[in-house]
């Protein structure tokens, strides 16, 4: 059976591949270059991360190739969030890097190889059914990033470290002595990397300076630019010598007055939300409830957050979710994730909290 690997030159896809190629499948690595720019230091990372691709291939002894989707990351991707910014949300591009470039473009292109299925080095488990189940190690499972991916690509993908945990897959590297057992993993924007991101952003959005203002309006200082900041956020505020000492927090934009809403204490009441509307519902396989039926279920709100209880009610690609326990920094253009024990059942874009 031909199986085609997306590497990224970290050692997740890496260690994948060689799973694979000990399991007797004809493997070949596909490395997607979706990014052209260098970074702030004049690096270009995926020429380093092509490198890496190359050598871990010739280690583990398969071939492999580049291809560019950079066409089509700019155009499903990166401009749809940029327009969330301007819309003064904060986006999640590493679930639409998923559907879009993983599990559209780079899929299309491994069938076109002769492929029978696609690999990718996330950690997450699928069943016959095309169900998206977590990873055995709770603290990496990605199945929050993969809500979008449908069932049907899923029975066509093979998940290689979804029954390893972080530390298995790093000594699977180094045992087997591949260059990129000890390489750090990749963090930032979803393909971009790490960057500063005040300066990135600058560099394809105008700012446009306002008022920072407490719940009571007065007002407190000056923000750079609605865009550069998230709900909840703290640091980089700049307001430390108001108030009576406890630290600040953003707690809305007002776009239409352009003015930054910060309050202070992490216990205030207008950091916490009781509810939130919801949008751009997706399922993996099938809406777990009814439209207007209420179903219990948990979910997530941020990757990596601990389970909440909550009660979901659809309708259509909208919805109404009610959090047994008020939450925290519910933040518009994230998206809610939702599960039945150890099943990601699909999930939508947070609209607003209520």
């Amino acid at each position: 059976m031909q199986v085609v690997v997306g590497m990224s030159g970290g050692v997740d896809s890496a260690v994948a591949a060689l799973l694979l190629k000990r399991q007797g499948y004809q493997v070949t690595g596909v490395f997607m270059k979706n990014w052209e720019e260098t970074n702030e230091n004049g690096i270009c990372t995926a020429e380093q991360d092509w490198r890496d691709v190359q050598s871990v291939c010739d280690c583990i002894g398969i071939p492999y190739y580049s291809v560019n989707f950079t066409k089509e990351y700019e155009q499903r991707v990166f401009s749809l969030f940029l327009d969330e910014y301007k819309k003064g949300r904060t986006p999640n591009p590493d679930v639409l890097c998923n559907r879009e470039i993983k599990f559209k473009a780079f899929f299309d292109y491994a069938f076109l190889l002769g492929a029978d299925k696609i690999a990718t080095g996330h950690f997450v488990n699928t069943d016959e059914e095309g169900h998206l189940l977590r990873g055995v190690d709770k603290n990496k499972d990605q199945s929050y990033f993969l809500y979008m991916v449908k069932a049907e690509k899923l029975k066509q993908t093979l998940f290689p470290v979804g029954d390893l945990t972080k530390r298995e897959v790093r000594k699977i590297a180094e045992e087997n002595k591949l260059p990129v057992s000890h390489k750090k993993d990749s963090t930032g924007i979803c393909f971009i990397g790490e960057r500063n991101f005040k300066n990135f952003l600058q560099g394809f959005l105008p700012a446009q300076k306002g008022e920072m203002v407490s719940t009571d309006g007065e007002t407190l200082g000056t923000h750079d630019g609605l865009m550069y900041y998230t709900l909840g956020q703290r640091k980089g505020l700049g307001i430390g010598g108001h108030g009576d000492g406890r630290p600040w927090f953003v707690v809305e934009k007002d776009l239409k007055n352009n003015r930054l809403i910060v309050a202070q204490g992490d216990d205030h009441e207008q950091l916490y939300s009781a509810s939130a509307l919801l949008e751009d519902m997706t399922w993996v396989k099938n809406a777990p409830a009814k439209d207007g039926e209420p179903i219990k279920l948990t979910a997530k709100f941020r990757y990596r957050q601990s389970d909440q209880g909550v009660t979901l009610i659809t309708q259509g690609t909208k919805a109404k979710v009610l959090f047994d326990a008020p939450q925290r920094a519910i933040t518009p253009g994230q998206s809610a994730v939702f599960y039945h024990g150890d099943i990601c059942l699909g999930g939508g874009i947070i609209q607003s909290k209520e």
